[in-house]
């Protein structure tokens, strides 16, 4: 069975500064169960505008909002995120980031893994949330 690629895109246009040319996808339904997100960060999906520079609780937010949009469109819901890894470029970062995170997991429950990096592949994304989704049968 292929894997259903929610938002396929290459990064010759995500990234037009860069040299790169990969074949992504924002999210991969894996066996119509697992829901596999990339890692987002406070970008406008559908404009790939950057959002909330300079505010890592904005940017939270965004990367929350379009893991919940991607979800959406994969089959899947909030409440079926199992894992989170939240990137970070400054610890003191962490409390309001999680924080904003969290309204959006009331009674969830997911297990998180938070890593504190020296930069992501923007300098103005502070924050990028990945999530793993398994919808239940």
């Amino acid at each position: 069975m292929t894997h259903k690629r929610i938002r396929p895109f290459n990064t010759r246009e995500t990234y037009p500064e860069q040299n790169l040319d990969n074949d992504l996808a924002q999210a991969v339904v894996a066996k119509g169960a697992m829901v596999f997100v990339r890692g987002q960060v406070g970008q406008d999906l559908d404009t790939s505008e950057s959002v909330g520079i300079g505010d890592p609780v904005a940017q939270a937010h965004q990367a929350m909002r379009n893991i919940k949009l991607l979800l959406e469109e994969s089959g899947a819901r909030m409440e079926h995120i199992c894992r989170l890894v939240v990137y970070l470029t400054d610890i003191r970062y962490r409390e309001a980031v999680y924080r904003a995170m969290g309204e959006y997991l009331k009674g969830v429950h997911p297990v998180s893994t938070g890593l504190v990096v020296p930069a992501l592949a923007r300098p103005e994304w502070l924050v990028e949330i990945e999530a793993t989704a398994v919808i239940p049968e």
